[in-house]
C-alpha cells in the first residue's frame, strides 16, 4: 500500500491525500508537479526514474488506512538528474 508521503521533497509543499498535483517514483518519492516537471525534468533525483501521478485514495478508507505524516525534505535541495 502507498505510504502517501504528505509533501514536496523538493520545495515542501503540502500534498495531501486528496492532491491531483502529488507525483511518485517506482520508491514512492514524493514531489509536486512542479518540481517534478520544471525543477527535475521528470526525473527522480534519489532513483533516476520517472515520475507517475500518485493515486487518490478513496476518503472511505482513509480512516482505515491513513496518510503517512512523516514529512521528508532533500535538505541539500533538488537539482535535476545528470545524465551520464
Amino acid at each position: 500500500m502507498l505510504e502517501l508521503r504528505p509533501n514536496c521533497e523538493c520545495c515542501d509543499k503540502d500534498l495531501p491525500p486528496e492532491s491531483s498535483e502529488a507525483m511518485i517514483c517506482t520508491f514512492e518519492c514524493t514531489f509536486c508537479a512542479d518540481c517534478a516537471d520544471n525543477v527535475l525534468g521528470g526525473a527522480c533525483p534519489n532513483c533516476g526514474g520517472d515520475f507517475a501521478r500518485r493515486p487518490v485514495r478513496p476518503a472511505a478508507l482513509l480512516a482505515k488506512y491513513p496518510a503517512s505524516t512523516k514529512r521528508i525534505l532533500k535538505a541539500e535541495g533538488c537539482a535535476p538528474v545528470r545524465a551520464a
